[in-house]
């Protein structure tokens, strides 16, 4: 990204070269808008794109421009204008492969630190995480993708409730997105759909990107019980067909390596 400076005016005593071009380097999935009216003016969404965020000042023509065979020393010289000052937006949305969206506690910054080396605070009370996370998830044959703890969400988030819409706008960065719901949940599939609408009402876009249901912290059910619940998301989760659900331990790590099979199988459907 880059905004140019002033004029490149020039005189008998000093050179329009010395104008510049100022850049400013920023992380992929950075957003600039307009600070009066919001409008998007463009993202930065590959490495090495170079966008022009405020041009620069009319150059000026110094005297040596207006030489001709007849006047070899011209005694004026046009004068380059003024750059502009104006406010301008910077937004980061972040980049990754699959987004973790869950209510706070959930299990999401555990996750993130045992299937990659990232590092999220971890602590058992609500917003334990207050910035994303991302982390490199490494995967069979030396393959990887991006996984990205957002904070977790409340019901309401969309209005401003807990820590609002400051962090939804990173879920739509994401190229899939895992919902996770603890195994101590009272309704799984409430809670999954509480999440669901929210994002709706936040941008209705989101709905149409992939999607897995992951029931978090089944290392605290027994075999049998796993067996009636999964009976039961069978029975009543109607989205079963597009949206797949699976039971996993960050603790115990049970569950994980199918987890991390049907991330990377998802996110490489239809290439």
């Amino acid at each position: 990204m880059l905004g140019t400076d002033g004029g490149k005016g020039g005189s008998a005593l000093r050179s329009g070269a010395e104008g510049k071009d100022e850049f400013l380097d920023v992380p992929l999935g950075t957003v600039a808008r307009d600070a009066e009216t919001g409008e998007v003016m463009f993202e930065i969404t590959e490495d090495g794109e170079e966008k022009i965020l405020v041009p620069g000042g009319r150059g000026g023509k110094g005297n040596d421009y207006f030489k001709t065979p007849t006047q070899q020393t011209p005694r004026f010289a046009q004068p380059g204008e003024p750059g502009q000052e104006i406010w301008k937006i910077l937004e980061l949305k972040l980049l990754a492969d699959i987004g973790l969206v869950g209510f706070p506690n959930a299990g999401k910054s555990t996750l993130l630190s045992v299937v990659s080396a990232a590092k999220p605070e971890i602590a058992n009370y609500p917003f334990t995480t207050l910035v994303p996370n991302l982390g490199i998830v490494k995967y069979r044959d030396y393959k990887s993708f991006v996984m990205a703890d957002i904070p977790g969400i409340i019901e309401g988030a969309h209005e401003g409730k807990g820590l609002g819409v400051r962090f939804l706008r990173h879920i739509e960065r994401n190229s899939m997105l895992l919902f996770l719901v603890p195994a101590d949940s009272h309704d799984i599939i409430k809670d999954y759909k509480i999440l669901l609408k929210e994002l709706q009402l936040f941008n209705p876009e989101l709905l149409d990107k992939k999607r897995i249901l992951a029931i978090s912290k089944s290392d605290m059910l027994d075999a049998e019980l796993e067996a009636e619940m999964k009976k039961d998301l069978n029975k009543r989760f109607k989205e079963k067909k597009t949206v797949p659900f699976l039971f996993f331990s960050s603790a115990s790590g049970a569950g994980l390596t199918e987890l991390k099979d049907l991330i990377w199988a998802r996110l490489n459907e239809g290439i």
